[in-house]
C-alpha cells in the first residue's frame, strides 16, 4: 500500500501567529459570520437581452444585461406585499407570485398564488377558494395556469376567470394526480408530474395509486398529547405506488389513459416544443432497463411505441438531460454505453450517434442554443475533483470550454442561451459569481465576496485543503487534508475522518465548502488532521469504478476507508491511535461500519441521521444498488452496522432527528436494541420534531457544538 501526499510542510505552515482570532461554532452556526453572499436573482426576459429582477423593496425592475443604467419598472408592491418567487407568461403582461411558501418534504412544498396583470395593475389570488397550492405553472400560451390543490389538478383560464377541475379522485394517501409521492420525489428528485402540450390543448400527468403502499408514521411534539403524521414509505422490497400515464383534453376536460406496456417506474415525462409528441421514460423495478416511449398525438388514435431501450447488468441512471432537437424526429440525452458518462444523439427510429467522449463524465446537461445548435454542459475533463463548462457543437465539432480557471465552475444559463450566470470557487477560495455571454466573456462581476476572503486572510490562520490520492491493493483514491495551523512534522497528532462515501454525492471535490470548511479549520485550530476520501461507488470516474459497490453496499466503501486509515498510521507524524470518524446519512452508516469492522483502527465515531439497514430505506433508491432484499438477504445483512456492534471498542455517539422522514429514527432505535442486546455502551443525542437535515432554530450550532465537544473529550 503507497500513501502519496504532496506536502511541502515548512513552506505552507510558516504562518504568523500574531493578532489571529479564533474560529468558535457560534461564529459558524449561530451567526453564519462566514457564510458567502449570493447575487440578486436573475429572470431573462423573452428578447434573451434584458432580464427583470427583484429589489430590496419587493419591486421588480428591468435592465439590459450590457446596459444596467437604463431602467424599467414592472412591480411596484402595495404595503406589507411579499413573496417568495414570480414567473411571468409567455407575452409578459402577467406575474405569477409565489407566497407564504411552506416545505412539505425535500422539493415538495405548499404555497398561496396571486397574479398580477400589468396592463390594470391588479393583483388577485389565483384561486381563494383553493388554498394552498402548489406547482402553479403557466401554458405555453400564457393564457392559463394549471396547478394542485389536495392531490387533484385544475387549470384557471386567465381570460375569463373559470376553473376547470381535470381530476376528481385525488385523496391523501390513496390518490395522487400531477405531482409524485414521497419516494418519486426523493429519488428521481422529480415534484411535478404534468407538462403542457406545446399548444396548450393538452396537459399529460400521472397519477400515483399508492394506496397498497404501507404507511410510516412519526410523532411530533408540540401540544400536550404529540401529533403523529402519517405518509406512505416504501421500503426496500415492498409495495409500490401504481403509476399510470393520463393525458387530458383542456377544452373538453376529458382524459385518456395512455397504455406503455410493462414497467414499475415512469421517472421522467416531456412534450416535445414543436410537435404534439410526449416522450414518456420507463424502468423496471431492478431500475436495469430504460425505455423512452414516444406518444404521438397527431394520430387519431394516441398510442405509444417504445423508441430506444438502454439496458445494464446494474442500474441505468435517471437525470434530467434530455433536449429536444429542432428536426423534431431527435432528442439529446447523456448515457455510459461507452463506460463513462456522455452526449448522445438519439433519433426516433433508435439510432443513436455519441457527440462528446474521453475518459471522463459529464456532469451537467445546460441546455442548447438552436439556432447555433451548440450544446452547453459542465464535465470532470480536468478531474475527478473539478468542474468546467464547455460548449460543443451537435456534430461533435468546435468543443470550446468557457470557463478557464480550474477549480469548481457551474453555470446556469439564462433564457435565450445568450447569457450564463457563472459561479466559481475552489477549495479554499470562496465563491465569486459573474454574469457572461454564451462565449464565456465576463460581462460583469456580480459578486466576489472579497470581504469575506479579505476577513479569512487578514484575521485567520487558515491552513489550505491540499489534494492527493492513496493508491490501495484495489484502486486508487481521491482524498483532501488540512493539516493543524502550527504543523510540526516531528510531532504526532490525531486524524479526524470526515466521511460520506455513498453513490451520487462526492465530498472530495475542489470546491468551496462553506460552513463545513470553516468547521474543519476549527478542528485543524485544535490540533487535528482533517481527512477525507470519496472510496470506491463515488462518481465523476467512470461507471465501473462507481458501480464496483453493486449488490454489496458498504462493502468495498468500508475497505477503503479502512486502508486509508492504515496508510495515514505510517506517517511518524500522525498518531494511529487517535483515529476518529464522522458521517451524516450514508457517512453516518460508513462511520457506523468503521467503528465497528474497524473498531481495532478507529478510536471513535460519530453516526448523524444514519441507516444502519438498507431493509429500513426506500425501495427506489435501495434496489437500485441492492436489488430487493428477497434476492440478495446477504448483501443487505453481511454490512449492516447492526449486525457488528459486537466488534464495538471505541466511543460512538449516535444523533437523529426524530421526524427524519427520509432515513428514518429507526435506523437509530435498532442500533440502540442491538447495542443494548450485546451490552456495548454508546452514547445518543435525538432531535424531536427535526428531519434529516436537522436545523432551525439554533439547532445546528447546538448539533455542532455538542459533536465538536465530543471530538475533544474522546479524540
Amino acid at each position: 500500500m503507497i500513501a502519496r501526499f504532496s506536502l511541502i510542510i515548512l513552506t505552507l505552515f510558516s504562518f504568523c501567529l500574531f493578532s489571529q482570532k479564533e474560529i468558535t461554532i457560534e461564529k459558524i452556526w449561530k451567526y453564519y459570520l462566514y457564510y458567502p453572499k449570493g447575487a440578486e436573482g436573475y429572470n431573462a426576459m423573452v428578447d434573451g437581452e434584458s432580464y427583470s429582477v427583484r429589489q430590496s423593496d419587493n419591486t421588480i425592475v428591468k435592465r439590459s444585461f450590457e446596459g444596467k443604467k437604463k431602467e424599467e419598472l414592472i412591480f411596484k408592491p402595495a404595503a406589507n406585499f411579499t413573496y417568495d418567487g414570480y414567473e411571468f407568461n409567455a407575452d409578459e403582461s402577467k406575474i405569477l407570485f409565489l407566497t407564504d411558501v411552506e416545505s412539505k418534504y425535500r422539493y415538495s412544498y405548499s404555497a398561496n398564488y396571486y397574479l398580477f396583470d400589468r396592463a390594470t395593475k391588479q393583483l388577485q389570488p389565483l384561486d381563494e377558494q383553493r388554498q394552498p397550492q402548489t406547482l402553479a405553472e403557466y401554458s405555453p400560451d400564457g393564457n392559463q395556469v394549471s396547478y394542485i390543490y389536495e392531490n387533484n389538478i385544475y387549470v384557471k383560464n386567465l381570460n375569463t376567470g373559470i376553473v376547470t377541475q381535470l381530476t376528481v379522485d385525488g385523496k391523501k394517501n390513496a390518490i395522487v394526480n400531477g405531482t409524485t409521492d414521497w419516494v418519486y420525489e426523493e429519488e428521481f428528485a422529480f415534484i411535478k408530474a404534468y407538462d403542457w402540450s406545446p399548444d396548450s390543448k393538452y396537459l399529460a400527468y400521472l397519477k400515483f395509486d399508492e394506496r397498497e403502499v404501507k404507511e410510516f408514521r412519526m410523532t411530533f411534539f408540540n401540544e400536550l398529547y404529540p401529533d403523529s403524521y402519517d405518509f406512505k414509505y416504501p421500503k426496500a422490497g415492498e409495495e409500490n405506488s401504481k403509476v399510470s400515464v393520463h393525458i387530458a383534453d383542456i377544452e373538453s376536460a376529458k382524459e385518456q389513459e395512455i397504455f406503455i406496456g410493462q414497467y414499475e417506474y415512469i421517472p421522467r415525462m416531456e412534450w416535445s416544443p414543436s410537435n404534439n409528441e410526449l416522450i414518456l421514460q420507463s424502468m423496471n423495478r431492478h431500475q436495469s432497463s430504460l425505455k423512452y416511449h414516444l406518444v404521438d398525438l397527431k394520430a387519431d388514435a394516441w398510442a405509444s411505441s417504445v423508441i430506444f431501450e438502454e439496458k445494464s447488468e446494474t442500474y441505468v441512471d435517471v437525470d434530467d438531460n434530455l433536449i429536444f432537437l429542432n428536426d423534431g424526429n431527435s432528442i439529446l440525452r447523456t448515457s455510459e454505453m461507452d463506460g463513462y458518462k456522455h452526449i448522445y444523439k438519439l433519433s426516433f427510429d433508435g439510432t443513436h450517434t455519441q457527440i462528446t467522449s474521453g475518459k471522463w463524465d459529464v456532469i451537467d446537461f445546460l441546455g442548447l442554443n438552436p439556432k447555433s445548435n451548440t450544446i452547453y454542459y459542465s464535465s470532470s475533463e480536468p478531474h475527478a475533483t473539478q468542474k468546467s463548462v464547455y460548449g460543443i457543437q451537435v456534430n461533435g465539432k468546435n468543443k470550446t470550454e468557457l470557463t478557464t480557471k480550474k477549480g469548481y465552475n457551474n453555470a446556469e444559463f439564462l433564457k435565450g442561451m445568450k447569457y450564463f450566470i457563472h459561479t466559481y470557487s475552489n477549495a479554499n477560495t470562496p465563491p465569486v459569481i459573474s454574469l457572461r455571454n454564451a462565449n464565456g466573456k465576463l460581462i460583469e462581476t456580480l459578486e466576489d465576496n472579497s470581504r469575506l476572503a479579505k476577513l479569512l486572510k487578514s484575521s485567520y490562520t487558515l491552513s489550505p485543503k491540499t489534494f492527493s490520492t492513496i493508491e490501495t491493493d484495489d484502486a486508487i483514491l481521491n482524498t483532501w487534508m488540512i493539516l493543524p495551523h502550527d504543523f510540526d512534522s516531528t510531532k504526532k497528532y490525531p486524524v479526524y475522518f470526515n466521511v460520506y462515501g455513498g453513490p451520487g454525492h462526492n465530498e472530495v471535490l475542489d470546491s468551496w465548502d462553506g460552513s463545513d470548511y470553516m468547521y474543519h479549520q476549527l478542528l485543524a485550530q485544535k490540533g487535528y488532521i482533517v481527512f477525507c476520501v470519496d472510496p470506491r461507488g463515488t462518481m465523476y470516474r467512470g461507471a465501473e469504478f462507481k458501480k464496483s459497490t453493486y449488490l454489496e453496499l458498504g462493502k468495498l466503501e468500508t475497505e477503503d476507508i479502512l486502508s486509508c486509515a492504515k496508510a495515514l498510521g505510517e506517517y511518524s507524524w500522525v498518531d494511529k491511535e487517535r483515529l476518529g470518524i464522522m458521517g451524516w446519512s450514508y457517512g453516518g452508516f460508513m462511520s457506523s461500519l468503521a467503528i465497528t469492522k474497524g473498531a481495532d483502527l478507529f478510536k471513535m465515531a460519530i453516526a448523524v441521521a444514519p441507516v444502519t439497514s438498507w431493509r429500513y430505506y426506500d425501495n427506489i433508491y435501495t434496489e437500485r444498488f441492492m436489488r430487493t432484499p428477497q434476492e440478495n438477504k446477504n448483501g443487505y445483512d453481511d454490512n449492516s452496522p447492526i449486525n457488528h456492534v459486537d466488534k464495538l471498542q471505541g466511543n460512538y455517539l449516535l444523533i437523529h432527528g426524530a421526524a427524519d422522514d427520509n432515513v428514518h429514527y429507526q435506523n437509530t432505535m435498532e442500533m440502540v436494541n442491538a447495542m443494548v442486546a450485546a451490552n456495548k455502551q454508546f452514547d445518543l443525542f435525538i432531535y424531536p420534531n427535526k428531519n434529516h437535515g436537522i436545523y432551525g432554530g439554533n439547532t445546528r450550532n447546538h448539533l455542532f457544538q455538542m459533536m465538536f465537544d465530543y471530538v475533544l473529550e474522546n479524540l
